[in-house]
């Protein structure tokens, strides 16, 4: 895997960082995942600006400007041949020794990570179980995408595999949260509903993709707080995030669901599909 850090083109197996980074001390560090489609990022400003509102909270200094980081997107692709990939901005608050830091981060550690793109097909189902690990709250009004992870990653130890399944959610209030990974959309009477900010997740650039075109499309969305048997008493469900993008739900624990043949998944997987072939 080829990387970049901090201005300078890297192979992963020679990244180091200090383990005085306050990334690692205090967990103080912010990233964001995506997929570029033909060498292109979808949304890319909305990726960028999550980002440095997130830094801009915890005084993190970013160095690079957004068409710094792109150029960098754009050469990683190239050196793999010209294909897309799955990346990864990492941002880490950088050296500071131990002791909290009084002021600010003008010297953080910035690493662009490109993987390959699983070469899994468009509309492969998965099913979905609710967590035993209830969604902790965000350390301020709005989730961000930071190294604070460990509550995904209980998540996560609860699922054999997150190729085939994915976990819900629920908040500490037992209301519908998020996956370990994504965010969560279900049809009731032809109404897509998807769970709140209030609900403490993560603001999704592909939710609010879907939001925004379910809504262009006619289909009424219903933002708001579920509980889970308002989920289970859908007839279509799916999950999305900026590398799997639509992905469909064919059960959720023992209620079957339509899976890829939904009908208002269909129509919005379509418009996604389109807009990414049209660049």
């Amino acid at each position: 895997m080829q990387c970049w850090m901090n201005g300078n083109y890297i192979a992963a197996a020679d990244l180091r960082i200090s383990p005085f980074d306050h990334g690692f001390l205090y967990g103080l560090g912010f990233f964001e995942t995506f997929r570029t489609y033909n060498g292109k990022v979808l949304d890319w400003a909305a990726h960028i600006e999550r980002l440095q509102a997130a830094l801009a909270q915890y005084r993190i200094y970013m160095p690079y400007s957004k068409d710094d980081l792109l150029a960098v997107i754009d050469h990683l692709n190239i050196v793999a041949g010209g294909q897309d990939g799955y990346f990864r901005i990492n941002v880490s608050a950088g050296d500071h020794g131990i002791g909290l830091q009084p002021m600010e981060y003008r010297k953080p550690n910035v690493i662009v990570f490109r993987k390959e793109l699983h070469d899994t097909p468009r509309g492969k189902e998965k099913t979905a179980r609710w967590l035993e690990t209830r969604r902790n709250t965000p350390e301020c009004d709005i989730r961000v995408k930071s190294h604070h992870y460990g509550n995904n990653v209980l998540g996560r130890f609860e699922l054999p595999s997150l190729v085939e399944q994915e976990g819900f959610f629920l908040t500490g209030a037992g209301y519908v949260a998020e996956g370990v990974t994504s965010n969560i959309f279900w049809v009731k009477n032809d109404i897509l509903y998807t769970p709140s900010l209030e609900a403490g997740i993560l603001p999704g650039i592909t939710r609010a993709w879907v939001i925004e075109r379910a809504q262009s499309l006619g289909i009424k969305v219903q933002i708001g707080l579920f509980a889970k048997n308002e989920t289970e008493q859908g007839t279509e469900c799916f999950i999305t995030n900026s590398v799997q993008e639509l992905v469909p739900i064919r059960a959720l624990e023992n209620v079957q669901l339509l899976g890829n043949k939904g009908p208002i998944y269909l129509r919005l997987h379509e418009a996604f599909v389109k807009e990414m072939e049209q660049g």
